[in-house]
């Protein structure tokens, strides 16, 4: 049985490379067009949205925080699936509203460079944290941090992605996505079956955590339906998405990736809330979950989130090439370019694998909470179409959030005891509702200073 996943992995590994194509120009590398220009049907729209916002460090932060916190933590992870609806109307406004070819484009019209800087400065820690959590949970998958099978797991996972990534850019990304989808949807099937006739669960055991709002579980709900607002718009993976179909196909596409995505996260957390109910002190999830369904489903469990991970990595990859080789310019637009990004990228995050913090869901905390500088941009200039939004209210909401981020990372990994002895998840709750509330004053009181200015 332990050979299994290695040939699992093999096998997706290898038919990936297959059916990627090599992409002959900088519409096909970048923006995922066919070699006659076709933009991708609303199927391949949809399995690429969902397979690529399926990360495999989601499907285990929802799995642990079920197993922590009951119902209510798998749900909180999966209210941040909600951003599919969000991310729909920021590109429906962006696009078809608005007339805006990318959001460098808005926000360069709307706050100049600033605006343009201090967004591709997110995005880029952002890809940088996908390309490191996704090789992260490939090594624990096949080896213990450290050991020479974790090291060999990952370098050989990020040579294969890249090659392939590489060879096609957009392109091969969408045409994997798609198989890579409805492989991911058999799997999660079969590891349903599994689960729902095994003699040792009992779906009664998914209500073991009664709800407290004071909980970690409601608490981190409450996060989740503050950050959906602003998360979609710093994910380039998404919002390059966007802008590849028409409208009709486009909304379509959100939509049904938003109700999918939930299902598959909240199943895998159901996993969690299971061994949550079943364990013993000090036993850990997957030992639990070993215990519990053996061998087989556990080898199925690792198959979904080497299948998830893989299909993250490739569109990360594609959206790094695109941000630096296209939207910041600092390289000409080419293929040669982006695959130089795409190296340049890979090789920043094997090195945070090796060197940095190995927390999953402190990185989509402080990714979430660093993104909420945006939440004003979308209210009041992208939804709200107001135009005379000061830069420095721009830069506050971005320093407020970063400072926010920041001390949530050195709060939940004990640096620092700046807001008492709350629960992490109550401390990034104060920091969210304080970002939101400050960021958006200060845009109502710098639109309402420059419109007196203009008036006088």
């Amino acid at each position: 049985m332990d050979y299994v996943l290695p040939v699992f992995a093999g096998f997706i590994a290898v038919f990936s490379v297959v059916i990627s194509p090599v992409a002959k120009t900088s519409e096909s590398f970048f923006k995922g067009h066919s070699a006659t220009g076709k933009q991708p049907n609303l199927l391949t729209l949809v399995f690429s949205q969902v397979t690529t916002w399926i990360f495999a460090r989601s499907l285990l932060n929802a799995a642990i925080l079920g197993f922590y916190y009951g119902i209510w933590g798998a749900l909180a992870y999966s209210f941040y699936y909600f951003s599919f609806l969000t991310g729909g109307r920021i590109i429906d406004s962006l696009r078809f509203e608005h007339g805006f070819k990318s959001v460098q484009d808005f926000l360069k019209a709307r706050f100049g460079k600033w605006g343009t800087t201090c967004y591709n400065f997110v995005i880029g820690v952002r890809l940088i944290s996908e390309v490191f959590a996704n090789l992260l949970v490939i090594g624990i998958l096949f080896g213990v941090s450290g050991s020479q099978s974790y090291t060999l797991a990952i370098i050989a996972f990020a040579i294969v992605t890249l090659f392939y990534s590489m060879l096609g850019g957009l392109r091969a990304s969408l045409r994997t996505d798609v198989f890579q989808m409805i492989l991911f949807l058999g799997t999660l099937l079969m590891l349903v079956v599994l689960v729902l006739v095994n003699e040792n669960i009992s779906l009664g055991s998914l209500w073991f955590k009664s709800f407290d709002y004071s909980q970690p579980g409601p608490v981190l709900m409450v996060v989740a339906l503050l950050q959906i607002w602003s998360y979609p718009m710093h994910d380039p993976v998404m919002m390059d998405r966007g802008f590849l179909a028409d409208r009709e196909t486009t909304k379509r596409s959100f939509f049904h990736a938003c109700w999918i995505s939930f299902i598959c996260i909240l199943v895998f957390g159901c996993l969690g809330i299971i061994a949550g109910a079943n364990a013993t002190t000090g036993e850990a999830m997957k030992d639990v979950l070993l215990r519990l369904l053996g061998k087989t489903p556990m080898v199925v469990f690792s198959a979904c989130l080497v299948i998830s991970a893989m299909s993250t990595l490739d569109s990360t990859l594609s959206s790094s090439a695109k941000l630096i080789a296209s939207d910041i310019g600092i390289l000409k637009e080419n293929i040669r370019n982006g695959r130089v990004v795409m190296v340049v990228f890979m090789v920043l995050g094997i090195l945070l694998v090796f060197l940095g913090n190995k927390d999953l869901f402190s990185a989509v905390a402080v990714s979430g909470t660093a993104s909420m500088y945006l939440a004003p941009v979308i209210f009041f200039s992208l939804w709200g179409r107001q135009k005379n939004i000061p830069v420095w209210s721009y830069l506050f909401s971005l320093v407020l959030a970063i400072t926010g981020a920041v001390l949530y990372f050195t709060e939940s990994s004990g640096y620092s005891a700046l807001l008492g002895e709350f629960h992490k998840y109550t401390k990034l709750l104060f920091i969210c509702i304080t970002i939101l509330g400050l960021g958006c004053m200060s845009f109502f009181i710098g639109g309402i200073i420059n419109k007196r200015n203009l008036s006088e």
